[in-house]
């Protein structure tokens, strides 16, 4: 299994740099949640079942994104649904479960890099799509790639948090909950993640 990245994402949505700056500038909206959380809280296996399959996936590509192994991601999402599943009695149906479940495998991840000292954040992409490309298809792989590199460019708090945004599709308050910081801090540094990528990608505005 490879990374999420830019790349992938945009290569898989054949995305305009006019789509991508509307996607950008828009907020994405918020599915109110509280109603499952409330029915795993009660210990209802198939409200579990039903949150596990949906943000499996979400969080694997987001570990692997990272640069970790696709094993050791697997290992620490299980970990992170089973700590929900035996602390279910502590969630707060009014707040992001989706968060909270991103942030317990973040942070495991963070422990695991210390213990192991083999962090490598700029890890390179591996992607390597299959498909005929057209003018269409190479202009889009060139512009994902000059995404990425901004992207990569960006302090590390500003590059969470538009990957979190962007392709995780995090509302604001559910980033603010996984940072720990207040909404206005997410909207700070998508803000100025948005200046970034206006700015690098100048070249590809026709």
């Amino acid at each position: 299994m490879h990374k999420l990245s830019v790349l992938g994402y945009i290569l898989a949505m054949e995305i305009t740099i006019v789509q991508l700056l509307l996607i950008l500038a828009s907020s994405l909206g918020d599915a109110d949640q509280s109603e499952l959380y409330l029915k795993i809280k009660k210990g209802d296996k198939k409200a579990f079942r039903a949150f596990f399959d949906e943000h499996h996936s979400p969080l694997m590509q987001f570990l692997l994104s990272k640069g970790i192994t696709g094993a050791q991601a697997q290992d620490l999402v299980q970990g992170a649904y089973i700590y929900i599943w035996e602390h279910r009695h502590k969630i707060d149906p009014e707040k992001s479960l989706r968060s909270y479940l991103f942030r317990i495998a973040y942070t495991r991840m963070l422990n695991h890099f210390r213990d192991t000292k083999k962090y490598d954040q700029n890890q390179p992409s591996t992607e390597h799509p299959g498909k005929e490309e057209t003018d269409s298809s190479l202009l889009n792989k060139e512009l994902a790639e000059a995404i990425e590199q901004a992207i990569q460019a960006m302090p590390e708090k500003r590059q969470n948090v538009f990957r979190l945004c962007f392709l995780q599709k995090f509302t604001y308050r559910e980033a603010a909950e996984f940072c720990k910081v207040s909404v206005k801090t997410i909207e700070n540094h998508m803000a100025l993640a948005l200046k970034d990528l206006r700015r690098d990608l100048e070249k590809f505005k026709k």
